[in-house]
């Protein structure tokens, strides 16, 4: 401010400024063009025909408009039963996830005899794991081999998380808080399920953010662990779509390469479709869970960039 006046002095922009600004928001321009591209080249080509897909011609917008890729895939037998099973998983394996999470961090968070320790094992193993072989024989035993249960609580509980948890409740809700509710007489369990998750909105937003993303995307838990088809989420019975179409274009042209005058089968175009119409369907919840919970994912990044 101006002395004695009480206006406001604008601060003027130098050239060497306006050069660094313009510079800027055209790189930045440029970024999210090569960030918004191929989305929407994803997009439109899956509602174009197969044939100008095979031909290169689908750069911005949709060529001879079909939804033959659609039809092809929602005509399998099995992709609304493994859409629901997707939810599903999501939904309780994510609930689980934040549940155990939560408490693991709240333990963490407080002073204890051996919480080094304690630390150091919980990192230990995100380095240092025993293989599929020995999980597999061990979830096999334990009788949770092809079960709707081994998809919610395996990969319960990611280690990377638990410790932004941790640092939240630790940055973020001050000790006095618990010396409060101790003299008021309350538990540890009082005080974790009414004052820390009440406190913890924005960390438990994250958690189901991180959480729910990383079980909508799994496929190859199912791969190695489902045997019944009806148990499959949407990513494992995506892939089989993508690989029988494949299967199909090859048989296709190893049938024109022996020269039965054959050309280019519609198989083959639809399979270029198809690979589109699949990334469109298994992201766009993700994508929707991102628009809705952007600025709760940005803070949980800052979170984890805090000292704890």
């Amino acid at each position: 401010m101006a002395s004695g006046t009480g206006t406001k002095r604008k601060i003027g922009h130098t050239y060497e400024d306006k050069i660094f600004n313009g510079v800027n928001l055209f790189l930045w321009i440029v970024i999210l063009g090569l960030v918004l591209y191929p989305l929407w080249l994803i997009i439109v080509a899956s509602v174009s025909s197969a044939e100008a897909i095979y031909a290169g011609k689908v750069v911005l917008w949709p060529i001879d408009f079909s939804l033959i890729g659609y039809q092809a895939v929602f005509q399998h037998d099995m992709l609304l039963r493994s859409y629901l099973n997707s939810i599903i998983y999501t939904i309780c394996g994510s609930a689980l996830s934040v549940i155990v999470t939560m408490m693991a961090a709240y333990s963490l968070s407080r002073k204890f005899a051996g919480k080094g320790f304690f630390n150091l094992y919980f990192i230990f193993t995100m380095f240092f794991t025993g293989g599929l072989i020995p999980q597999f024989l061990m979830n096999k035993q334990l009788g949770l081999y092809n079960t709707v249960a081994l998809m919610i609580i395996i990969n319960c509980v990611s280690i990377w998380n638990m410790m932004i948890a941790r640092t939240y409740i630790s940055n973020s809700i001050p000790n006095e808080l618990y010396e409060a509710a101790v003299i008021d007489g309350a538990s540890h369990f009082t005080y974790f399920f009414r004052i820390i998750l009440p406190l913890s909105g924005t960390i438990i937003a994250v958690l189901s953010i991180y959480y729910g993303v990383s079980r909508w995307n799994d496929y190859f838990t199912a791969l190695v662990y489902i045997q019944d088809d009806a148990k499959l989420p949407l990513q494992t019975v995506l892939r089989r779509i993508i690989a029988s179409a494949n299967a199909g274009t090859a048989l296709d042209s190893f049938v024109s390469f022996f020269g039965d005058g054959k050309l280019v089968s519609d198989a083959i175009r639809k399979a270029e479709v198809v690979k589109y119409c699949c990334i469109v369907i298994s992201t766009a919840p993700v994508i929707v869970l991102y628009i809705f919970m952007q600025k709760y994912f940005v803070k949980g990044v800052t979170i984890g960039s805090l000292k704890g």
